[in-house]
């Protein structure tokens, strides 16, 4: 089975996840500015998601520092634009990506020679690494961060200014730009894992001795998983800093990856929509959780420890079975009654 699993079998999940883009796009309009900036940031969860999705749906890696190129994909923006000094977006954005991928180019190098745990462990110190660069020096305002100014909303010789806007309007732009980047994420990674570079990367997860037997090099495409996947992490990145303005250590640090693979866990690890789902799930839960109690963290452990547990395919596995197939399944099992009644008429002719 191809890579490809993991994409709609038909035309009914596309057209579900086009209503579901279409419902995204028409929200801002019927809800209160405050819960558009919430599902900003779950759109901006769900790129991280995506990104770390591509190596653990897609090749078998699971990644802890992957959260590290968020928080550098966010830090880009920082040291090209500090505050009072605002860059356009077509410069950032790929300012962004670009270093977030080298440096998942470089720690992949060194990663991708363990494998299993040990594969784990190693970019978790990488991830810490990094954090500890920013976090205990004075590089990037140390522990406390810094603001920076927003990205410029520039294309083609045309800026956008979301001061023009009325004041519960002017999370909007944000909002669009994560709601289109969010679109390219998962529509570049569905192309990615429908081609051969995706086929080889499952090859790889389902048995990594086979793929190197037929001749492929799964080092290097396992190197290129890792790249690509940071690369998709800094683009999130970049879209943090244009929606908050802030940056600080905490973005680099191990527990963003952690909350990324709940995420995967949350929606379904054998689906790419489910990065999306459980990351709209995860945001909706933290919010709910600290509406109830102070120990945000604690409810999320036990409900997502509880869907696990429940739900083996993740939210994005849960079918709705055929009412038919139902029925025909009881009634085979012999716990149906059989509700057959026979004819008085047959039944008199029979005695005779």
């Amino acid at each position: 089975m191809s890579s490809s699993h993991m994409l709609p079998q038909s035309w009914i999940g596309w057209c579900a996840l086009a209503v579901g883009a279409l419902v995204l796009a028409i929200l801002p309009f019927y809800v209160p500015s405050y819960y558009v900036g919430l599902t900003t940031v779950a759109m901006i969860a769900a790129m991280l998601a995506l990104s770390v999705h591509l190596l653990v749906g897609g090749a078998g890696m699971v990644s802890l520092c992957h959260g590290a190129f968020y928080g550098v994909g966010a830090y880009t923006v920082f040291f090209l634009s500090p505050e009072g000094s605002p860059q356009p977006t077509w410069l950032t954005l790929p300012a962004a990506m670009l270093v977030s991928g080298l440096c998942a180019l470089v720690v992949g190098a060194l990663s991708i020679r363990t494998k299993g745990f040990f594969f784990l462990m190693v970019t978790l110190a990488f991830g810490q690494m990094l954090f500890t660069v920013l976090h205990d020096t004075k590089l990037g305002g140390g522990t406390d961060g810094a603001y920076l100014a927003k990205p410029i909303l520039s294309l083609f010789g045309y800026t956008f200014d979301p001061m023009s806007l009325p004041r519960s309007q002017r999370s909007f732009p944000a909002y669009y730009v994560a709601l289109g980047q969010l679109v390219v994420t998962y529509l570049a990674l569905a192309f990615l894992l429908r081609s051969l570079f995706g086929r080889v990367l499952h090859g790889i997860k389902l048995n990594e001795h086979r793929m190197e037997a037929l001749g492929y090099n799964t080092g290097l495409y396992k190197l290129g998983a890792f790249t690509i996947a940071g690369v998709f992490a800094g683009a999130a990145g970049h879209m943090w800093s244009l929606q908050s303005g802030f940056v600080n250590p905490e973005l680099l640090a191990w527990h963003k990856s952690a909350e990324a693979l709940l995420m995967i866990l949350l929606g379904g690890i054998n689906s790419l929509a489910g990065a999306i789902i459980g990351a709209f799930a995860f945001t909706a839960l933290g919010e709910v959780a600290l509406s109830l109690t102070d120990r945000k963290l604690l409810v999320q452990g036990l409900v997502v420890l509880l869907a696990v547990i429940v739900l083996r395919h993740g939210i994005a596995g849960i079918r709705l079975r055929d009412p038919r197939r139902w029925l025909q399944s009881i009634r085979s099992s012999g716990k149906w009654p059989n509700l057959t009644v026979r004819k008085p008429v047959q039944e008199a002719r029979q005695n005779d």
